[in-house]
Order: structure tokens, then sequence, then C-alpha cells
């Protein structure tokens, strides 16, 4: 029987913060802090405080809150007012610009978040670059608009640490009565980095008013929820990832909570659910059940949420929501164990390579590897059509999730993968230039080339380069991979210089062609860069040479023909 789980990444997440010392930790350095706070002055503005904490098992926990301690009263004062990317740049503040991404340009963030966080830039540039040196786990929360701002600084820190850089480990967000930070765009640009997603774990009470100030049930309109939601009554509590879900039972524990933002109450959930860890067979959701949709009723009734008594759901089928939810969830469950895993399926793909590896080495005789591709027909090129065809999909698909990253994160994903895509692009891509001419096609550099490989080529230009590195032998793989489109576009500038209805105009561009590929090849051949096979007898390009030769005649000389006159081309093989 084909079942989802009903538990999910996000409730494994939540498990294992719940029963360890993280929760509890975190929630007392709030309240250590929410004290302090609770004693400044209430007439004054807002600001941030925050503490550093070391602690000898869990490692470094920064806390945020704002002095002094921010009220529903406050926020609502204060509005949903949102202020766009584009604002924080006219202004000189382009310091979340990393969230956009080429398939997401504009986002916008809570104004007074993002206000607060503004106020102490200075101590926060410096606070971050010191948590960049930690090597221990670090833990980062904060409750109320201290939430706010520990997400604001999760994700400026997630995006300084680099892939090359010390062994930090990401940081872990844990939030408590956070109110929403951003809008659909934000939210986007979150979700699109899977592994910044699981850093983030909000807790909001079913009687804590400000987690559901600002909500939207509207996909893409107003604030909107990311990262893992654990949803909480001192009866049970929910976990959901899926961000509408979240939304939807975010309004209706609005409209079952008091709204009596007692800080109490989160003491009291978070010792009931110390004793009741949220695992299979112990757990403070009563009547657990092992399906999908079992599960989800079963959270909704822990957190006190009845279907039936839902305004927005109480329409003419009281399941049509646990439906919604059911199906969202599934969808989340299949894009997340669909998704593209470089990592683990490069091995497979370096499978592929090594059955073209061992083709080109059968394929020397006379003709060469190119040359056996396009012409011989046999048993072994289907097969070899076949590891072509997963490689080319492996590739496409590496380029297009490169290409949507922000231009930090995909210059590292590519210099990680740049030797791979290099190797990967001089192996196959002679194949699909062999496959177009061979239908009689002309022009692949522009009419046929698949945009991967332009991608591909621009990654290896972009990378630094090894000045002192000269190479002193041939190369096994063609270093240009489109070599064998030139080589065919001039065997095309041979065969309409020697064509009757050739107009002189076309014979006199076809023949400075001709010389510019004499000197583009012969570059190629004097830095080792051409494959040895280029000039095994029946290779295109031999045969294009001694076509070359005779239409250009005995009194013409170049390099190139001086090389393979002499018999100098031998050596090099």
């Amino acid at each position: 029987m084909n079942q989802f789980s009903f538990f999910s990444s996000g409730i494994e997440f939540a498990n294992v913060v719940v029963s360890s010392d993280l929760f509890q930790q975190s929630w007392i350095k709030n309240l250590e802090l929410d004290r302090d706070n609770n004693q400044s002055d209430p007439n004054l503005p807002p600001s941030v405080k925050y503490s550093v904490y070391t602690h000898p098992f869990l490692g470094t926990i920064l806390v945020f809150g704002s002095s002094p301690t921010c009220t529903v009263q406050h926020l609502e004062r204060e509005g949903r007012e949102l202020i766009s990317s584009e604002t924080l740049r006219r202004e000189a503040f382009p310091c979340f610009d990393f969230l956009r991404t080429k398939s997401n340009q504009a986002f916008s963030i809570h104004k007074a978040a993002i206000s607060l966080f503004r106020s102490r830039y200075d101590d926060l540039f410096h606070l971050k670059n010191q948590l960049l040196d930690v090597t221990t786990p670090i833990i980062i929360t904060g409750h109320s608009i201290g939430g706010s701002i520990a997400s604001l600084f999760t994700l400026w820190l997630l995006e300084s640490i680099s892939p090359k850089g010390k062994a930090i480990k990401r940081p872990l967000c844990i939030t408590f009565g956070s109110p929403l930070v951003g809008d659909y765009g934000f939210q986007q640009a979150i979700l699109e980095r899977p592994t910044w997603t699981s850093c983030f774990l909000h807790v909001a009470s079913n009687c804590d008013p400000i987690p559901k100030l600002f909500v939207s049930t509207s996909q893409n309109g107003g604030y909107q929820p990311f990262g893992t939601f654990l949803l909480c009554s001192e009866s049970g509590c929910a976990c959901f990832e899926e961000p509408e879900s979240v939304s939807e039972l975010l309004v209706a524990m609005r409209s079952d909570g008091v709204g009596n933002q007692d800080p109490n109450n989160y003491t009291r959930i978070l010792e009931c659910l110390k004793s009741k860890a949220i695992c299979k067979g112990s757990s403070g959701l009563t009547g657990m059940s092992s399906t999908l949709r079992g599960g989800i009723i079963t959270q909704l009734e822990a957190i006190g949420i009845k279907t039936s008594q839902q305004p927005q759901w109480a329409a003419s089928d009281i399941n049509a929501p646990i439906t919604k939810i059911e199906e969202r969830t599934k969808n989340l469950i299949i894009q997340k164990r669909s998704a593209f895993d470089p990592n683990k399926k490069l091995n497979d793909r370096k499978i592929d390579m090594a059955y073209l590896e061992w083709y080109k080495k059968v394929s020397t005789g006379n003709r060469g590897y190119y040359d056996s591709y396009k012409n011989v027909l046999d048993q072994s090129r289907g097969t070899i059509v076949m590891h072509h065809r997963r490689l080319t999909l492996y590739w496409k698909t590496m380029v297009e999730e490169a290409d949507k990253l922000p231009q930090k994160e995909g210059a590292s994903f590519r210099t990680r993968w740049l030797y791979a895509g290099t190797a990967y692009r001089r192996m196959v891509e002679p194949l699909d230039i062999a496959d177009y001419y061979r239908k009689g096609k002309r022009d692949y550099k522009t009419q046929g080339r698949s945009e991967h490989y332009v991608f591909l080529e621009k990654w290896l230009n972009d990378a630094p380069r090894n000045s002192a590195s000269v190479r002193t032998a041939a190369s096994s793989l063609t270093d240009d991979s489109c070599f064998w489109a030139h080589v065919e576009e001039a065997m095309i500038s041979c065969k309409l210089l020697q064509a009757r209805e050739t107009s002189e105009a076309d014979k006199e561009s076809s023949k400075v062609k001709l010389i510019e590929f004499d000197r583009y090849a012969m570059n190629l051949i004097n830095n080792f860069e051409v494959s040895t096979e280029v000039f095994l007898e029946q290779s295109s390009f031999m045969r294009w040479w001694r076509e070359y030769e005779v239409i250009m005649g005995t009194s013409y000389n170049s390099e190139l023909i001086d090389f393979i006159r002499s018999g100098r081309y031998k050596q090099y093989v």
C-alpha cells in the first residue's frame, strides 16, 4: 500500500529540538532578556537588545529582543507596513540584496523589523564577523519582534558562510511568538534555498496574538511564512512546513486564541512538550495515526482547531480544508524527494562518462571518436546515445539550478563543479555536433548549440587561470568543444568554393572563412589544445585538409600548411 508517512522532515527536526535542551535553554535565555527589557522606560521607542551566551554542551546561544519589550499594541500602531528591496537599495541599505535571484528579483520585509535591524547595523556587523570564526554550534533565538530580528540575522549569517571557509555549521534559528517577517517574494527567496529553510523553527502559541497579526491567506499577497512552524497549545502541538497550510492554521488559531500575550504560556507549553516529545509512539498528540490524513486531523485536534467551527472552513464540505492540507503536504513531500541533488547523482553520471571514455578509446582506428559516432551506426553507438542523453539531462538541470542562485552562491556552486562540467562538455558536445551535421544542418554555434554548453564554457572562462601552467603534450580531449563544428563549417566552405553555382561574393566569403579556420586550428595545435585523433587519416579534419590544400594551391602557404606538409603533425601525434 503506497502511503505517505505522516512524519515529514519538519516533524523530525522539531522532535530533535524539543527532545533536547535546545528548546528549554533558548526559551530560558529569552525570558532573561525579556526581564531586563521590561525594566526599560516603556515610553522610549523600541531598540534592539541582544546577549551572547556560551553553553558547555549546546554551543553559542545568541538572543535577540527589543527594549522595551514589543507589545501587540506597538505592532498594531506601527502597522503591517512592508518596505521593498528596491526602496532599501535607494536608501543605501542593500543588506539583504543577496536574497534576489534570477527568478525572484523583488521582495519586501516588515518595515518595523528592518528599521530595528538597521538601527544596530554596525554592532550586528561586528557580531556577525565574530560568529563566522566560531566552530561550535550556533543557536539564534528571539521572542516577539526579537524573533524577527533573529530570523533576519540568521539569513545574513547564512549568506556570509563560505563553502570554502572554516568548518562552521549552519546556525539554527528558534523563534517564539514572532510575527511574520516578509512577503511572498521574501518567502520564495528562502524556499529556493532548501538548506536555509531547514534552519528555522518558529514556535507559535494559540494564545499569543503576535504570530497571527500579519497573516494573509492570499498566496501572493501580504506576509508569508517560511521554515518549520510548531503550533502549540497547552494540550498539544502541530508541526507543519507547507506555507499555505501554515497561513491557514495561524488564521484558524487566531479565531480560537484568547490573545493575552503571556510569556508564561510558552513556559507551560515547553514543559509539556519536554515530557512528551513529538515522536512515533510518544507524543502530546493523542490518537496518533500512521496515515498523512489521520496525522493532520490529530494535530489540528491537539491545538484545539475544530474544522466545523472555522468561518473560512464552514463550507458545504467541512473535510475540504483537511483535503487541501493533505494534498499540499503530499506535494511538498514529492517535491523534496524529487529535488535535484547533484551530489547524489554525480556517481551515476561518472559511470556514463566511463562508457563514453571507453567508446573514445575503441574508436581510434582511422576515424576517431567524432567521426565514428557520426558515421558508424552500430549497436555500440546506440548504447552511447543512452549514456549521452543521461549526461545531458543531468547537466542541463545542473546549469538551470546554478543559474537560479544569486551571484555569490552561484559562483561557489560553479567553482565546485567546474572540472566535471568542463570534462562533460568536451566529451559530449562533439556528439551533439555530429548528430547536428549528420542531418545536413549548418551554423551549429548560432543555430543549434544548447544554452547549457554556453554557460559551462562561460564558467570556465570566468574562473581564475594559472598562468604558470604551460601544456607540453596533446590534450586527450580537444579544449574547444565546438572544434568539430568549425571543421564542419570549413568543409562546407570548401564545397561552396568548388560549386559552379556559387556566386563570386560567396566564394570570396568562403575563402576568408577558410583562412580564419586555418589560423584558429594552428593556434590550438601550437598550444596542444587538440586531441591527437584530429590527425587520423579518415578524420573530418584531415579530409578537410586535403580539400583545402587543393583549393589554395601550391603557391599558398601558411603555418598550418607547412606543419602538415612537412609531416611535423606526426610528432604531435
